[in-house]
């Protein structure tokens, strides 16, 4: 799962900062073509766009949503956070999350599920 997040720098003995979703549909552009290429998953908070959606059932991928406002709650869902790419880039960076328990919901399925359109 791809998480859309910006976390803040982390005070002493936590793994993360905050660790709240970012809106997910600016990441529409390069999402089908990731999705191609094998990721099955994307997280963030908002709607995504057509192609996205399009792109999810092509592909079998999900979109999980979590919620806005709520990062230092989800922060302690995170459980290890490892550096994996672009430290120079501070939050923007690429990092492993390794979570238990994070609360999140199926947003768009596979199967053309959608909570934004169809609830």
């Amino acid at each position: 799962i791809l998480y859309y997040v910006g976390p803040t720098p982390p005070r002493p003995g936590c793994v993360i900062g905050s660790a709240g979703p970012t809106t997910s549909y600016r990441m529409d552009p390069y999402t089908p073509k990731l999705l191609a290429l094998g990721l099955r998953g994307t997280m963030g908070k908002g709607e995504r766009g057509d192609e996205v959606v399009e792109a999810l059932q092509r592909y079998g991928a999900v979109y999980l949503a979590a919620v806005g406002g709520a990062g230092a709650f989800l922060a302690q869902h995170i459980k290890r956070a490892e550096l994996v790419a672009y430290p120079d880039l501070g939050p923007e960076a690429i990092y492993r999350l390794y979570v238990e328990k994070f609360p999140a919901v199926v947003a768009q399925d596979s199967h053309g599920g959608n909570i934004y359109r169809n609830a």
